[in-house]
């Protein structure tokens, strides 16, 4: 009796996990059949839109008024620069906090948290000007830094928890083998937590990507990423359902692409030190 209670309760988990799913990948599932459309097939009722023909037009428009690779190359080198300036940045601040606590170090980790629930918009202004100054404004260097800012006080608290589940002795006895500081951070630290330094770097990569915010405030055209090229479609005439479906799907079907083929390495990392 216990068995088939246990065996049905697995069963009804299973289909509401699959609900679920299914509900959070419906959204994407929709916007990528409407691309597929006309703009006056894509305003139809859901039924009456499947049943319309299938065409490529609205990717021929969107290829004819905007150029996808320029877009698609800014996002690169923006999600990947952040990235690898923010691991440069974020290892050696997680290894001195976790191997090199102060008395304010919690402290200092909560603060770098609450920094992210900040209005982004509240610090609009001074960083607007500030680029301005500095001659950031629509560059791809500025975005980088940007992406960094953002993202740093996850990257720092990811790979804080991931270090803090290595065991101190075997930096210790590094460090009596004669390793330095740099030694002891790349050819032992690094190793052996490349699980969680590699779900961090997917995770970075994943949210400078998908930031808008700040690309649509602080660029034109020149460092412009694929939040821009999506939110150009976006016109005082009215929404273009089946342009801007269309390229909301070349927009997010690189990172898609990625997180399915890293996905294994992406949860390994996350449940990293979860079960000892």
């Amino acid at each position: 009796m216990a068995r088939s209670t246990t065996t049905k309760s697995k069963v009804i988990v299973t289909i509401g996990a699959w609900l679920v799913g299914f509900l959070i990948f419906f959204p994407i599932l929709w916007i990528f059949l409407m691309s597929f459309h006309t703009e006056g097939d894509a305003i139809k009722s859901p039924f009456a839109m499947l049943a319309s023909p299938w065409t490529t037009e609205a990717y021929q428009a969107v290829q004819t008024q905007n150029s996808y690779g320029k877009f698609f190359m800014n996002s690169v080198v923006i999600s990947v620069g952040s990235t690898v300036l923010a691991l440069i940045i974020g290892i050696p601040a997680a290894w001195s906090m976790a191997f090199v606590p102060g008395k304010r170090t919690k402290d200092l980790l909560m603060w770098m948290l609450s920094t992210k629930m900040m209005p982004a918009v509240g610090v609009l202004i001074p960083l607007y000007l500030g680029f301005k100054v500095t001659g950031l404004l629509d560059t791809r260097t500025g975005l980088v830094a940007i992406g960094t800012l953002i993202n740093l006080p996850i990257v720092i608290w990811m790979l804080y928890t991931y270090f803090k589940e290595i065991p101190v002795e075997i930096l210790e006895a590094a460090r009596m083998d004669g390793a330095s500081l740099s030694s002891e951070i790349l050819y032992v630290l690094t190793p052996m937590a490349l699980p969680g330094i590699a779900s961090t770097m997917l995770l970075n990569v994943i949210l400078s990507w998908n930031e808008a915010f700040w690309s649509l405030q602080l660029t034109t055209s020149d460092a412009a990423p694929l939040t821009q090229f999506i939110a150009s479609f976006s016109a005082p005439e009215g929404l273009f359902y089946a342009k801007l479906s269309a390229a909301s799907t070349m927009a997010i079907a690189p990172i898609l692409i990625m997180g399915w083929f890293s996905q294994k390495q992406l949860v390994r990392g996350l449940t990293f030190g979860a079960v000892k």
